[in-house]
């Protein structure tokens, strides 16, 4: 059990390409530190072990981070709560910029390969991490994830975190920047009920802006509260479905590309 946040569980890494769409994979650990004591240990010994857990995987987010940085590769770490459009905003970025760059994605969902079979079907490498019971990724499940990928020299590797606007934002996997999904279905009132997420955010996209017409999303409550949370966070309104503001994201994430390395 992660002593963060009270997940945990079996956790299964599997490779996904043309031939082999289905193919299992096998379990690790995460990197979660255990301690059979924490459940009924003091408030202190709760405390020491979060500290631990954050601490061992801030190492390994480090490791990761040397490791990509070394093969000039661009990682982005996509989160939002459930049904935000992750997986539909990816697709059709993939769709959009097939022959102009690649693109690999890491998949993490409790259960299930369905995302990872639509990023395949978009023409992406894919690794899908099954959680179990965990409501988050970590860096040692995407340091594994990032060994079967494989991804080349001048790519982008987009990890699609668990649906969740908590967890996700406490743990580093060594990305280099952090993309926020806000939808218009869910209310303009979310960088102030998830602060920690916002907060951390470089980009924040409003999704699904097609809908606006027929739901009460307030965009520019929305912005208010999002530069009293995370000054520095970008926004960016999108559609994946219409294609309204795509344009303006693929031109973001094309200007996050680490410059070649001039001898």
């Amino acid at each position: 059990m992660c002593g963060t946040c009270g997940c945990g569980g079996e956790v299964v890494i599997s490779l996904h390409d043309a031939e082999h769409a289905h193919d299992g994979g096998h379990a690790h650990d995460g990197g979660h530190a255990h301690d059979g004591r924490h459940g009924h240990g003091s408030q202190g010994r709760t405390v020491v072990l979060q500290q631990n857990v954050l601490a061992k995987n801030d190492e390994l987010a480090a490791r990761n981070r040397d490791w990509l940085r070394r093969r000039g590769v661009l990682v982005l770490n996509l989160m939002s709560s459930p049904g935000a459009g992750k997986t539909t905003l990816l697709e059709r970025t993939a769709r959009d910029l097939a022959g102009e760059l690649t693109i690999g994605v890491i998949e993490g969902d409790q259960d299930t390969a369905l995302d990872a079979d639509r990023i395949l079907a978009a023409g992406c490498k894919v690794v899908q991490i099954n959680t179990g019971t965990g409501c988050h990724l970590d860096a040692a499940m995407v340091g594994h994830a990032l060994a079967g990928l494989d991804p080349a020299p001048g790519s982008v590797v987009v990890i699609e975190n668990v649906g969740n606007l908590v967890c996700p934002a406490l743990f580093d996997l060594g990305e280099a920047v952090r993309v926020v999904l806000a939808s218009v279905t869910e209310g303009a009132d979310k960088p102030v009920k998830y602060p920690h997420m916002f907060r951390s955010a470089d980009l924040v996209l409003i999704s699904k802006t097609d809908l606006l017409p027929y739901v009460r999303f307030d965009v520019r409550r929305c912005a208010a509260d999002l530069e009293k949370v995370s000054p520095d966070a970008q926004m960016l309104e999108v559609s994946a479905f219409s294609g309204d503001g795509m344009a303006a994201w693929h031109d973001w994430l094309l200007r996050q590309l680490p410059k070649p390395v001039t001898s």
